[in-house]
């Protein structure tokens, strides 16, 4: 099952290149509430957070799929 917001943020993963499968889904889930600073487990308040600042920026949804592509690279 994926997290609950994974499926709105579909053309992000694929613009930054990742694939989501059943061994790396829950890390990167934890990577994206890292990098939006939101406490672990709390889907909603990601989905609010990606919807309320990357979804209509441009830049805002550059810098975050750079930031996802490196977090991608520590692991």
């Amino acid at each position: 099952m994926m997290s609950c917001y994974f499926r709105h943020i579909n053309s992000i993963f694929k613009e930054a290149g990742i694939e989501i499968t059943m061994e790396n889904k829950k890390d990167i889930d934890r990577m994206i509430h890292k990098l939006l600073e939101v406490e672990y487990k709390n889907c909603s308040i990601v989905w609010k957070t990606v919807k309320g600042k990357i979804a209509g920026d441009d830049k805002a949804r550059s810098r975050f799929i750079k930031r996802l592509k490196r977090g991608m690279k520590k692991q």
